[in-house]
């Protein structure tokens, strides 16, 4: 059962809930905060202004835009506390919005982080996100995948066979945007394998070691001006 905690007060339960992968809540200053162990912050929202992009990385992800101003169907892998989902459900009215987060129990936080009820345009599936993809062929605009845990990316969301079913679910002039975390060359070396190089990779500032990977079908990539310094994989 998550709950709203600090760890300065109460270390101990914030130490319990680490080494049981339960997503824990921290408020501070009007923020609320969404771990899933002491040390790191999975999301973050202010409580006054709920669909703004607090974290870098989710700002750099979100530039997918510069590509595809109008995507008609986004999928998203990996809910946490929901940033880009309400960003995209609020700023694209016209989009279809299908997400897939394996825990329920982060599921069972939308509430708190004014995620919106599933509707005609916006669902969430409680599912692996590898299954997910699997089924969905030539079906999404744009694939947005952003999977941790407690212990980083899960195996079965940065393997070459993801990634093989990633570029198999996007439509023809489809775009996959992956945060690879700091996990670097290997994923990326992965991405560009299936994506035969057609592959941006963005840093996303703000002393985050996060990187950002933009993969496009149908030669996508080249449609758009890029605003941000990125290295280009060719």
């Amino acid at each position: 059962m998550s709950q709203v905690i600090d760890p300065f007060d109460d270390y101990q339960e914030s130490l319990e809930n680490s080494r049981d992968a339960s997503p824990f809540i921290r408020e501070y200053r009007g923020v609320i905060y969404l771990h899933f162990n002491l040390f790191q912050v999975q999301s973050e929202m202010y409580k006054h202004a709920p669909d703004e992009l607090v974290l870098g990385y989710t700002r750099t992800m979100m530039d997918f835009l510069s590509f595809n101003k109008q995507p008609r169907h986004i999928g998203m892998v990996g809910l946490g506390g929901g940033s880009m989902q309400k960003y995209c459900y609020r700023h694209l009215p016209h989009t279809t919005i299908s997400v897939a987060e394996i825990n329920p129990a982060v599921i069972a936080l939308r509430d708190l982080f004014s995620i919106p009820k599933d509707d005609h345009r916006f669902r969430v599936y409680c599912e692996d996100g590898a299954d997910f993809v699997r089924r969905q062929p030539s079906y999404f605009d744009v694939l947005v995948v952003d999977g941790f845990d407690n212990k980083g990316q899960p195996p079965q969301l940065c393997s070459q066979q993801f990634y093989s079913d990633c570029y198999r679910s996007l439509a023809p002039r489809g775009l996959l945007v992956v945060n690879v975390g700091d996990s670097g060359s290997v994923l990326i070396s992965r991405i560009r394998r299936r994506f035969r190089n057609d592959v941006l990779v963005a840093d996303c500032g703000d002393d985050s070691t996060n990187r950002v990977v933009f993969a496009g079908k149908g030669n996508i990539l080249a449609a758009a001006q890029w605003p941000l310094k990125t290295e280009r994989i060719a």
